[in-house]
């Protein structure tokens, strides 16, 4: 099955289950209030329905339009802008109707619902499958740069440890490139000397000019030769797949990028290759260095566990008791929270470039893996669980945040905003919701034509 289909599979099953769960947040108080609930969609049913059917007083049925969904409550002025039922006497049954604290829950069921989801999420994957990482600090040799244009952007050299961001330490190595863009100083060692420095306001701007290049550090790790391609010059020299090759001319060295620099040295020339060959020890084999320094061949052959036998790196794996999942499982959801938030504060500073990022459905569709991965979908499907409750708690008119401003101006002052104000609220919010909506597809229709 194509990576595309198994992509989008993934993606309406994850945006169904959220959107359905979402809608119960707020359909689960109303009724516990008696309010009537009209309608309970899966997307939106604009013109006509995929399926609908009556059962008591609300009316479920699943949209043809795959926006979002709703819960269509008596009494409220919401996506429909049903304003013809506003202008009668208020019903007993209708959310008007009831105190100011009880629409207040019904509105905060949502996001509510939302964030509880990703923590429950998080509990059943620290339980399941625990958590491994490599431990930043076992990098005994620090970082390889691999696009040396951004690490100079941002100050980072091969070889640099770096300590923490903002002070927090940096306990996974995998974290680092998302603490460097949620944050705002970071401290490295190098040399033997600790240094700290500033992360460039307009970072996220240069990562987002080639995203391909973003994961621009990674593990220092030797040279081992994975492929020989049939196009190499030196595809008939006696090199093999595996081989490790551990000098180039005479000069030693333990990592690939120092054999790199030492590569540009011999360019366009014929030189001796020592290599290290499993059962046949050390070789010497010549090989011919092209005008662009390279080798010909691909690297490749070791993975995390390889390099932890090397002492390059360490593995840390924890696993979890079901009762230490559920700390963990809390800590994983707050963390991601406030991670979103930092990077929501970048994006609404213009001078970051963060904005350029945004992305809509097929940005939230590649957090999905191609294959059909479980811990990966339930990830990504607890992340875009607290996307969907931070967003919807901004206080924009026709989000659930928006309700919830005016209802907690309602509480404080004891005056409630007339219904011909939230109705061009609610249309205020509509619009600043499509622009929002278009801006965000247009930028994954961007990306798609120009990168």
């Amino acid at each position: 099955m194509s990576p595309i289909i198994i992509k989008t599979i993934q993606f309406f099953l994850s945006l169904s289950l959220l959107i359905v769960l979402h809608e119960l947040g707020h359909f689960i108080p109303a009724k516990l209030f008696k309010t009537r609930v009209e309608k309970f969609y899966l997307f939106f049913d604009v013109k006509f329905s995929l399926f609908k059917k009556k059962i008591g007083e609300t009316v479920y049925g699943i949209g043809w339009l795959p926006l979002g969904g709703y819960v269509k409550i008596a009494g409220m002025i919401d996506e429909s802008m049903d304003t013809e039922a506003m202008k009668e006497e208020p019903k007993p049954w209708e959310f008007r109707s009831k105190p100011a604290w009880q629409r207040l829950i019904i509105m905060l069921g949502g996001v509510t619902v939302n964030f509880i989801l990703a923590v429950i999420i998080y509990i059943g994957l620290a339980y399941a499958y625990g958590d491994q990482f490599i431990a930043n600090d076992s990098l005994k040799d620090g970082v390889y740069v691999n696009e040396t244009a951004i690490g100079d952007k941002v100050g980072i050299q091969t070889g640099d440890k770096i300590l923490s961001v903002d002070g927090e330490p940096i306990d996974d190595f995998n974290k680092i490139i998302l603490e460097l863009i949620n944050g705002n100083t970071f401290t490295i060692e190098r040399d033997g000397r600790v240094i700290e420095k500033e992360i460039p306001v307009d970072f996220i701007a240069t990562l987002l000019e080639d995203e391909e290049k973003m994961r621009f550090l990674s593990p220092r790790y030797p040279f081992v030769i994975g492929s020989i391609p049939e196009e190499s010059s030196n595809k008939d020299s006696g090199i093999e797949v595996k081989d490790e090759i551990i000098a180039i001319g005479g000069d030693t060295f333990t990592y690939f990028d120092e054999a790199k620099e030492i590569l540009e040295k011999y360019k366009g020339q014929q030189i001796d290759l020592k290599i290290k060959r499993e059962g046949a020890g050390e070789l010497q084999i010549p090989v011919i260095i092209s005008d662009s320094a390279t080798i010909g061949v691909g690297l490749g052959g070791l993975s995390f566990e390889d390099l932890e036998n090397r002492d390059i790196l360490k593995l840390e794996t924890t696993t979890y008791s079901f009762l230490e999942s559920i700390p963990a499982g809390i800590e994983m959801g707050v963390s991601t929270l406030t991670g979103y938030v930092k990077q929501m504060k970048k994006i609404f500073n213009p001078s970051t470039g963060a904005y350029k990022g945004v992305g809509g459905f097929a940005a939230i569709g590649g957090l999905f893996p191609d294959g059909w991965n479980w811990p990966a979908f339930w990830s990504a499907t607890a992340f875009i669980s607290i996307i969907l409750a931070f967003m919807n708690i901004l206080p924009i008119p026709a989000l659930d945040g928006g309700h919830v401003m005016f209802l907690l101006y309602e509480i404080v002052s004891g005056r409630k905003p007339s219904d011909k104000f939230l109705e061009y609220a609610q249309m205020i919010g509509f619009f600043l919701l499509i622009a929002l909506l278009l801006f965000a597809n247009g930028n994954d229709v961007y990306k798609w034509l120009f990168k």
